[in-house]
């Protein structure tokens, strides 16, 4: 985990991560939390998306399952807006699932740590 993110909280290192998930990615809760040094956390990591509604540069939609399945959705505002948001960045969904998830899967531990 970059020394930067250690001194604030945990909402607030999640936030940090998802905005670096490129348009056209995702990446899933568990990866998030494993990248913030808490494997394990993928529950916690689902809790601060919920949280960031309030703050909409937060791309959300962008973290999903470790399947690919969109089961954050009914946090969001309209029943498909999750998958609509996520359409218009080219990723096909079908039936609440990403489809070619490997393809479109972004790994903070790989692509951060490039970067640092």
């Amino acid at each position: 985990m970059p020394k930067n993110l250690n001194n604030i909280n945990f909402f607030e290192r999640v936030y940090a991560v998802a905005l670096q998930i490129p348009f056209g990615r995702v990446t899933s809760y568990g990866a998030i939390g494993k990248y913030l040094g808490s494997a394990g956390s993928a529950r916690m990591v689902g809790w601060a998306m919920n949280a960031s509604h309030n703050k909409p540069e937060i791309p959300a939609h962008r973290v999903v399952n470790r399947k690919g399945l969109l089961t954050g959705k009914h946090h969001f505002n309209g029943s498909n807006l999750m998958q609509e948001l996520l359409e218009n960045e080219g990723i096909q969904v079908v039936e609440n699932q990403i489809q070619n998830l490997e393809q479109h899967f972004w790994d903070p531990m790989i692509e951060l740590k490039i970067k640092e």
